[in-house]
């Protein structure tokens, strides 16, 4: 917090900011011209007390200065009540500027000589502040300043040398100033295409590489359930212990590429907190019982507003970072009451961590490896938790102790009511369906990628599915009771289109789903309908039968 206040004192005492930023120069300037409009009134009253400066300059200050005052407080509030881009103003307040200051320097003699500085100061602040045209602008202004001042000012009449300095002063450092501005603002875009060049790499390869880990993935759930032996069943196990480790390794890599493109916008509602941890929970009970952890759960009947995709891809890993350090250990998932809020705790008695490394947690690709073991990870784990939690207006907090483990919270969720249990048409509550209920289930299956379609078709038959598969959308639409396309097929149609002219053909609005690689955020946007579920690559087998089985209890098959 103190490091990000001093941040923003920086930037409203010198004007620098990023081209693409978001900081309100404007308003920065105003607030710096309020705080030196108070220091130079109490300037003027100390030559006041002094006698420092004569009567008719004393009678001009205490006159002027508080209409000054006035004005200044003005301009701060209508710069904070209308933002935005408006010339006149600026121009405005650069002639309000720069004619106080030559009033100052013209009446008020040796005394007021200091203030030299401030019309460098505020020569230089327009330019970087607003730009180039307004630093010729202000360098203009501040030599006419210069000459009035020379001219009506018998102190500075007598001092031609002094005045000069100061012209030259006022014409080579803005100059100097612009160049240095001109490169910075260079370094900026460099830097900018080449994070945006980063970011479509990883996402690119993150949607390339999915594709074969995702059909792995299914080849091996079908092995799975294939009456294997024993050791053959084992190095299933073995394979598939290693594709999770690929997959998490990959949704890192590109859920921090999407944050870094600003594709990520959080869609709040009620989620219920402990369906979304014994989710997380489950997921990680098979990697806990390798690590030797015993992973425990208190269950909370609690309601959060936040981001169901965003939250429990935060909680992922957040467990999967405990279970990983702390090896042989109890990790604990839990909920705490904070005031108005809640907070969701993962505590783990492991190894902890040395103090020297708490402050880098946080940064991008850091890991920590212990002593003679090597974890599995690229490092961002905690960074993509932060900047998450910063999108749902949540808090991260770390506290760690070597030798006795370490408690991560995901702080500040608002409690809310919880949303109203899906009911069947006679008014109750849905339950669980069996498995079974996909028996004969009609499914079009739409894929490009031949390894993926026969992966995909091979676990759908298992469920006992009557699966069409197709790599593009078929001419002729076979009768089906559900659809099920990738998002990407590699052509002018996407899997949005693919289902959209399936619904067409058959006449009704057929249940269906999209799978996709790419971002979930921006794959919802382009097709158009928030009622479409969407299934990212990899994913697990168990996610997709759940929701085949949820579509169609929906549908009251």
């Amino acid at each position: 917090m103190g490091m990000l206040t001093a941040a923003r004192l920086r930037r409203a005492i010198s004007g620098t900011r990023r081209p693409d930023s978001s900081y309100d120069a404007e308003a920065g300037q105003s607030l710096v011209r309020v705080v030196l409009t108070v220091v130079v009134a109490a300037y003027a009253m100390i030559g006041n007390l002094l006698e420092l400066v004569d009567e008719t300059a004393d009678l001009v200050f205490q006159i002027y200065m508080p209409v000054f005052m006035t004005v200044t407080c003005l301009l701060f509030a209508a710069i904070r009540l209308w933002p935005g881009v408006y010339h006149w103003r600026r121009i405005f307040c650069m002639v309000l500027d720069f004619g106080t200051l030559t009033l100052l320097m013209t009446l008020g003699g040796p005394f007021m000589a200091p203030m030299a500085s401030l019309l460098l100061w505020v020569t230089v602040g327009f330019g970087m502040r607003y730009g180039t045209r307004y630093l010729v602008g202000a360098t203009v202004a501040a030599l006419v300043s210069l000459m009035l001042i020379a001219v009506f000012s018998p102190f500075w009449r007598a001092q031609p040398y002094l005045v000069a300095t100061f012209v030259l002063t006022s014409l080579i450092v803005p100059f100097y100033a612009n160049l240095l501005l001109a490169d910075t603002r260079e370094a900026y875009r460099s830097a900018d295409a080449a994070n945006l060049a980063k970011s479509r790499f990883l996402a690119q390869a993150s949607h390339d590489l999915r594709q074969p880990i995702h059909a792995i993935s299914l080849f091996t759930n079908c092995l799975r359930e294939a009456g294997l032996a024993p050791s053959e069943r084992q190095m299933v196990e073995n394979i598939e212990h290693s594709l999770q480790s690929v997959r998490r390794m990959f949704r890192s890599l590109l859920d921090i590429a999407t944050l870094d493109s600003g594709g990520v916008v959080p869609r709040m509602q009620a989620v219920p907190l402990g369906a979304i941890l014994r989710d997380v929970v489950t997921q990680h009970q098979e990697a806990a019982r390798r690590a030797g952890v015993e992973l425990r759960l208190v269950e909370t009947g609690l309601t959060v507003e936040s981001d169901p995709g965003l939250l429990t891809v935060m909680l992922q890993n957040l467990v999967s970072n405990a279970v990983k350090y702390a090896p042989g250990a109890r990790v604990l998932i839990g909920c705490r009451r904070r005031g108005p809020g809640i907070d969701v705790l993962v505590i783990d008695r492991g190894i902890g961590v040395a103090p020297e490394h708490q402050p880098h947690l946080f940064e991008e690709f850091y890991r920590v490896q212990p002593p003679g073991r090597d974890v599995e990870g690229v490092g961002l784990g905690l960074a993509i938790v932060q900047r998450m939690a910063q999108l749902i207006s949540a808090g991260v907090e770390l506290r760690s102790v070597p030798g006795r483990g370490t408690t991560v919270a995901l702080t500040g969720l608002c409690v809310t009511e919880p949303p109203p249990a899906p009911s069947r048409p006679d008014g109750r509550p849905r339950s669980n369906p069996p498995q079974s209920l996909l028996q004969g289930l009609r499914v079009l299956l739409i894929e490009d990628d031949p390894a993926v379609l026969l992966s995909t078709q091979m676990l759908m038959e298992r469920w006992g599915c009557t699966v069409h598969a197709h790599q593009q959308p078929p001419e002729q639409v076979p009768p089906c009771d559900m659809i099920v396309a990738d998002f990407d097929l590699n052509g002018p149609l996407t899997g949005g289109d693919a289902i959209a002219i399936a619904r067409a053909a058959l006449g009704a609005p057929i249940p269906a789903i999209v799978i996709t690689a790419h971002d979930e955020a921006r794959v919802r946007e382009r097709l158009g309908d928030p009622g479409l579920p969407i299934l990212p690559k990899p994913m697990r087998p168990a996610e997709l039968r759940a929701l085949m089985l949820s579509l169609r209890l929906a549908r009251g098959g």
